[in-house]
């Protein structure tokens, strides 16, 4: 069996991306509410503003979340399915429990 080491690239860095711990947070914060702004996550989340942002540029680069500017602001939610169902998997079924 050969292995696709392109496939296992990228998904060693979107886990790198990941393990921050408000990163994660982020993320399973969408997971959980969908979309949201910086400021609403900021009241969830003990992290300034721009630490927030910060972050966010982290995960929109590793394809994370995608963001949608509406107006004033901008919505973050996360990118795709696989995602999703990686972070509900962590959170519900193996860490946690």
């Amino acid at each position: 069996m050969i292995f696709d080491m392109n496939r296992f690239q990228e998904t060693a860095e979107v886990l790198k991306a990941l393990a921050h711990p408000i990163r994660l947070c982020i993320v399973h914060g969408l997971s959980n509410k969908g979309p949201c702004n910086v400021s609403c996550m900021e009241n969830c989340i003990e992290a300034s503003q721009s630490g927030i942002s910060q972050h966010l540029a982290k995960l929109r680069s590793a394809g994370i979340v995608k963001s949608e500017r509406l107006g004033n602001e901008v919505y973050y939610e996360i990118a795709n399915d696989n995602i999703k169902k990686l972070i509900d998997s962590i959170f519900n079924e193996c860490i946690l429990k």
